[in-house]
């Protein structure tokens, strides 16, 4: 795809974020085993989610990317991945019962195990030791044998992430994903929440519709989409030495793919001019997300833009914006207008969590559930006004019944955060957030449309 590329291009480029490894050898031994693995995913794979983007980008579709903030070792388990995708499932009915457009779903899973920290040590009682960087660099304890950065661990990640999406192609294609099932997705520990109830009375509309199809003839059998859906993974391409060991080339096309996951995104700090991490991705065929926010100026959105993306394909590129619920409104429109004027066929997300951090009065980080649904709001405003498409939002959410983030239906209080806080990093909207999240943005996209119709007549 891109001239004068290769995957070891972006070590002649300024690498933040990295890692310091104490052993260049056993880092270099790890990263040749790591090359010779079987892929996670495939090139075909990739091709397919970037023309199903390519719809969203052109209005007809709606993108839902969410999961954890950062997996980990200790809690992987089967049970935890099935939640996670069953509350994905249901807030993608409930995306596209109301808005009538298809829902792509695009999980934070199966290898989102490095995170970006603001500082590369961390002290706790006058004593610093390296920042916690995700599983697959070193370990949340504070130890200095715990903080130290073990390569090996790229491989655990590696052989989790394989376990991970093994389960979660069999959950999407084996029987469970199809929409049969609407009413088994349901958590139990949601009981009679508003919005579970709401989203039952939903599943009663979908059962009766499927009752009559199948009364015409039409169920699983006879029309393949109602047996199972597309499901795709996706992580921050942070540890490039792990991507770049994952980078394969395609028999058929000849082109590069990071097989590591369907999508890969660059975050708000490594996404600069000159950077490491921008060389890397301009040369895989993945589809590529881009965290924009604040500290982007449009012309630099555009020139990253001719970087990534210089053949404008379509489902290439996803923006997903990061303001906080106070700056959308003001900061958005100037990027908006410059891509649109410029004709690029991109998607529009909003990640309504990373600008909305706030520290609880008991010293627990957490994010408002107002302040996410505000700038959602804006988010969708912004594009309303701007006559272009709000195409997808990007959560950090948890099937479990966490308690990280504060208000929603269930009215989470500062004080009751400590009752199941979790989150190995930032905090997650539980299961009756996530949802209730999804009937609002729901209302969100018909408002969108319904202006984009008024205009067109």
């Amino acid at each position: 795809m891109a001239t004068h590329w290769a995957p070891a291009s972006w070590r002649a480029h300024e690498a933040r974020q990295l890692p310091d490894y104490p052993d260049p050898a056993a880092l270099a031994a790890a990263e040749q085993r790591i090359a010779g693995f079987p892929p996670l995913v495939f090139a075909g794979e990739a091709r397919a989610l970037t023309a199903e983007l390519a719809r969203v980008a052109e209005g007809r579709g709606f993108l839902l990317q969410g999961g954890d903030c950062a997996e980990s070792f200790a809690e992987f388990h089967p049970n935890t991945i099935r939640d996670t995708f069953r509350v994905l499932l249901q807030m993608a009915v409930v995306l596209t019962y109301a808005s009538k457009l298809p829902v792509v779903k695009v999980g934070r899973m199966a290898g989102q195990f490095a995170k970006p920290r603001s500082a590369p040590l961390e002290e706790q009682d006058g004593v610093a030791l390296p920042s916690y960087r995700g599983d697959n660099v070193n370990d949340i304890a504070f130890t200095p044998e715990a903080r130290r950065p073990d390569p090996e661990r790229m491989i655990r990640g590696y052989n989790q992430s394989a376990a991970t999406l093994n389960l979660l192609r069999a959950f999407a294609q084996g029987g469970y994903a199809t929409l049969q099932q609407v009413h088994a997705w349901t958590l139990d520990f949601m009981g009679r929440s508003p919005w579970a109830e709401r989203y039952q009375l939903l599943a009663d509309r979908i059962g009766d519709a499927l009752d009559f199809m199948a009364a015409c003839g039409l169920n699983p059998e006879t029309v393949p989409q109602l047996k199972g859906t597309n499901f795709y993974t996706s992580h921050e391409g942070l540890l490039l030495p792990y991507e770049q060991a994952m980078t394969r080339q395609d028999s058929l096309t000849g082109d590069w793919y990071d097989t590591s996951a369907h999508m890969i995104w660059i975050g708000d700090r490594t996404r600069f001019e000159g950077s490491a991490h921008v060389e890397f991705v301009r040369g895989i065929g993945n589809p590529i997300g881009i965290k924009v926010g604040p500290s982007l100026a449009p012309d630099t959105l555009l020139r990253l833009l001719d970087q990534i993306d210089p053949a404008r394909q379509p489902g290439r590129i996803t923006l997903i914006t990061r303001y906080g619920h106070d700056a959308i409104e003001q900061g958005l429109p100037p990027l908006v207008r410059a891509v649109k004027r410029e004709g690029r066929p991109v998607v529009w997300s909003c990640d309504p969590m990373h600008g909305n951090v706030v520290k609880a009065a008991n010293g627990y980080k957490t994010r408002p559930f107002e302040r996410i649904l505000a700038e959602v709001r804006g988010f969708f405003a912004v594009h309303r006004a701007e006559g272009t498409h709000g195409g997808g939002i990007h959560i950090e959410m948890t099937g479990q019944n966490v308690t990280e983030c504060t208000g929603g239906a269930v009215a989470i209080t500062d004080e009751g955060l400590a009752a199941r806080y979790h989150t190995h990093c930032d905090p997650r909207l539980n299961a009756h957030q996530a949802l209730e999240l999804a009937f609002l943005v729901a209302d969100m996209i018909n408002a969108e449309m319904r202006e984009r119709e008024r205009h067109a007549a």
